[in-house]
């Protein structure tokens, strides 16, 4: 069977899993929402969907191994687990392990992946601290467990790269929804073309903090400013990103049954879109003097 072939059958069955399904005892309404199953499948290239129907986790095959990039919530590792064997692969087979930001959502899974995969964890530097503090220090100053402490294996800075069995993914800090928050960039080809892949780090803002007058995080505005400007300057043709609302992923799968010799991910102009709304939500905050809003719809 062909990778084209095995795309659409895999899309077509990642529609039937966006049921409704018993709750995670340990998720809020809302939160299980977000983490209802969908059957894995073929983005581009090496690329494959592995997450929930919001929060996004992603599967990138090399010659030397798989790279996996976000964990979900804690609830979100089994799902995940269970997504890279039916696609065929091993969780032995896992690597690398890479983060956007360390909150619950998206770091939530990476210390039982981490345990049951053996792979390495690599981070940007202002996402240590609360990867190994169960989610405590930069952006959260209290005392509650967010999840999990997860060691970090390599520290991260602004324009790294992994590099493994061929692939390269290029670390860029776009902070404001936390200090550290890291797009990732790759290339990947498809049908004799070469596509720029963009994976999203969270543009939101977060209830409770202000854009201005932030004890916790005083340059919040200044790396938000900084952030569209990096984002905006990035070629961008596969969009992609830590929830599915951000690039519209129940839509796409969608368009992609119907359509199937259309790949809907490539969307250099959806990326655009996005950038520009979450821009224009965040200087209506700012020129408010309040950050309560969330850019792109979501917090």
């Amino acid at each position: 069977m062909d990778e084209r072939h095995n795309m659409r059958r895999t899309t077509l069955l990642a529609l039937l899993c966006f049921l409704v399904n018993p709750a995670w005892a340990a998720l809020t309404p809302e939160q299980a929402l977000k983490n209802q199953p969908v059957t894995p499948f073929r983005i581009i290239g090496h690329i494959y969907y592995v997450g929930a129907a919001d929060v996004a986790s992603y599967l990138i095959n090399t010659s030397d191994g798989l790279i996996l990039l976000d964990g979900g919530f804690a609830e979100t590792a089994p799902q995940i687990e269970s997504n890279i064997v039916r696609l065929g692969f091993k969780l032995s087979d896992v690597k690398v392990l890479l983060n956007g930001h360390a909150h619950p959502d998206h770091a939530g899974g990476l210390a039982a992946l981490k345990r049951d995969t053996g792979a390495k964890l690599y981070a940007m530097d202002a996402e240590v601290t609360p990867l190994e503090h169960n989610g405590q220090g930069t952006f959260y100053r209290g005392d509650r467990k967010l999840f999990d402490s997860i060691p970090v294996d390599r520290v991260l800075h602004d324009g790294d790269t992994v590099v493994l069995g061929g692939v390269t993914l290029t670390a860029h800090l776009t902070a404001g929804h936390t200090p550290g928050c890291t797009t990732w960039t790759m290339r990947a080809r498809e049908g004799g073309n070469s596509y720029d892949v963009v994976f999203m780090c969270q543009l939101s803002l977060l209830d409770g903090q202000p854009l201005v007058h932030n004890a916790i995080y005083p340059r919040i505005a200044q790396d938000y400013e900084r952030t569209f400007a990096v984002l905006g300057s990035m070629r961008c043709d596969v969009f992609l990103g830590e929830h599915g609302y951000m690039f519209g992923l129940q839509e796409k799968l969608r368009r992609l049954a119907a359509h199937p010799a259309t790949n809907p991910f490539i969307d250099s102009a959806g990326c655009r879109r996005f950038i520009a709304k979450s821009r224009d939500e965040f200087e209506a905050a700012l020129k408010a003097g309040a950050g309560t809003s969330a850019p792109g719809g979501q917090r």
